[in-house]
Parts: structure tokens; sequence; C-alpha cells
């Protein structure tokens, strides 16, 4: 526990801790706003189309790579 001498010294460490209060609370309001966006259904949307688009992409370069073809099976009897 720290000891003053002087109001000052008080009133000093009491407006650092306010500051740092206000900017703990402004640090809160990001999170929750980044939060919201995040869980928007256009956010969501665009993230999941993002992500299938991705994965084509690198099953067609993997593909290429090793040199994979589709086949394709038919049910159909003769």
């Amino acid at each position: 526990m720290r000891t003053y001498s002087s109001f000052e010294e008080i009133d000093k460490d009491l407006k650092i801790l306010k500051l740092q209060t206000e900017i703990d609370m402004e640090e809160i309001k990001l999170s929750i706003d980044q939060t919201k966006e995040s869980l928007s259904p256009v956010s969501i949307l665009g993230n999941t189309i993002g992500s299938i688009i991705q994965k084509a992409i690198v099953l067609k370069a993997v593909s290429k790579i090793f040199g994979l073809k589709r086949t394709v099976t038919s049910t159909r009897k003769k």
C-alpha cells in the first residue's frame, strides 16, 4: 500500500485511475461493437460464402497439383 505525503499526490493518482477507467470503458464499448458487427447476418453470410469459395479454390489447386480427376459414376442400368 502506498503512503501519500500530500493531497497533490492523491489527486494525481485519482486522475490516473479515472483515465484508466475511461480507457477500459471505451475498450469494452469497442469490443461490444465488434461482436455485434461480427454476428450480423450480412457478416455471417459473407464469411460463409468466402469460406466456401476459398475451399473450392484450394480443392481445384490440389486437384491440378496431384492430377486428380473427378469421376462420375452412373447408376443407370444397361
